[in-house]
């Protein structure tokens, strides 16, 4: 089945919520890579979805605010940490598009276990911060890892002008209304729902990073072809959905 052409708006609304958060403060950086490279890092039943036959790498650092279960509200402190993801995109036979986290840095243990023992995403739990000085990000990351040299990251971010319309790149690298994983053998497809992100210009100012290659991935040596940044959305996701046998098991 062809996909979905990219929007801005989420293609399926959310009409039961089981899982609520905010995403703020986020900075998207990704690097372009040749679909071959990743796509045995996806889960069965999905394939690197690309734009003009690329796909990206990105490294998405952010803080996340009022995680809580079913339509909310979200837990102010316990919900409340900063994050850092590295990921890929999908798509699966059913045209959803999607993202597949190869690893996600979180500051607060329990969700980090939470999302790692019930949905099987690959949380690390990190000592993590985040600065703002004036239109300067700067996000730090340090994984909590006892006799063993720890991966880190850090990104300093300028904020720069707000986007009117996102070009297609842009579109295709945050447009995402989902995540696939591998979940008991089977592969899943969870969707979100929130309104389209409010996106700005940016400038990497510095970037100091190991998470990528400890994904899995080979290092990016250039500079990232895209820097963006966004305030932030509200996230509502739904109830997953679940390959059939014959997808989750081929490639």
């Amino acid at each position: 089945m062809e996909t979905e052409p990219i929007t801005l708006s989420t293609p399926r609304p959310v009409r039961r919520p089981t899982l609520v958060q905010g995403w703020h403060e986020l900075s998207f950086l990704h690097w372009p890579v040749e679909p071959e490279q990743v796509s045995a890092l996806l889960p069965a039943g999905t394939r690197p979805d690309t734009l003009d036959g690329v796909t990206y790498v990105g490294l998405v650092p952010f803080l996340m605010r009022g995680v809580g279960l079913g339509p909310g509200p979200g837990l102010p402190y316990l919900g409340t940490f900063c994050e850092t993801n590295v990921r890929l995109y999908s798509v699966d036979e059913h045209g959803r598009r999607g993202v597949v986290f190869r690893s996600l840095d979180a500051a607060r243990l329990i969700p980090a276990l939470v999302g790692r023992l019930g949905v099987r995403l690959p949380y690390k739990w990190s000592a993590m911060r985040l600065g703002r000085e004036g239109d300067v990000l700067t996000y730090s990351c340090r994984r909590r890892r006892p006799g063993a040299r720890s991966a880190a990251s850090r990104a300093v971010v300028r904020v720069g002008p707000p986007i009117a319309r996102p070009t297609p790149l842009e579109r295709f690298l945050t447009a995402r209304w989902g995540l696939h994983v591998s979940w008991h053998g089977r592969t899943v497809h969870l969707p979100n729902e929130h309104e389209p992100w409010p996106l700005h210009r940016a400038r990497l100012l510095h970037l100091d990073d190991d998470l990528v290659t400890a994904a899995g991935l080979p290092p990016m040596t250039s500079l990232p072809v895209s820097v963006l940044y966004s305030p932030g959305v509200a996230v509502r996701f739904g109830a997953p959905a679940v390959l059939p046998p014959s997808s989750s098991a081929r490639r």
